[in-house]
């Protein structure tokens, strides 16, 4: 960027996005020092959550889903396993594939989780009235898809 060229700090759309990239890290270290009593963290909740809503998902489908690499799930699952927390099976069809599925103990855990998880979510989104957070998902979205598209 030379001195000729418009500096981002007085566009609305750099603001606006440091503004969306603070909130978001916010977020995670208010729900990370939250489910510290659970002795979960973020990233274990995203596969409770996602397993719950989609038992007998692949590792692979789990990693596509949380947008992340296969390796950071082949870490987390064990973590889960030991804790009794995810069961790991292989497929009927193809041994390469393992499934995962929630235990009793993580179905009871991410119960427990997910009552944190809302408390954060209502006390953040308080200030904000309920059509707007409906417009904020809408735009977070469209985002998403832009940047997914790549």
């Amino acid at each position: 960027m030379n001195k000729r060229q418009q500096l981002p700090w007085d566009n609305p759309r750099f603001r606006n996005w440091v503004a969306v990239a603070r909130a978001c890290h916010a977020v995670e270290r208010a729900l990370g020092a939250a489910l510290q009593p659970l002795e979960l963290k973020p990233a274990q909740l995203d596969v409770l959550m996602n397993l719950y809503r989609h038992p007998g998902m692949a590792q692979n489908e789990l990693a596509r889903k949380l947008l992340v690499g296969r390796s950071n799930i082949t870490m987390l699952v064990p973590q889960l396993e030991e804790r009794s927390l995810v069961k790991r099976e292989g497929d009927e069809k193809d041994r390469r594939v393992n499934r995962l599925s929630l235990t009793s103990q993580g179905e009871a855990l991410l119960m427990k989780a997910l009552e944190v998880h809302m408390a954060l979510i209502e006390k953040a989104m308080s200030a904000v009235p309920p059509n707007e957070c409906d417009l904020v998902g809408e735009h977070m979205r469209r985002i998403t898809e832009v940047l997914s598209a790549d």
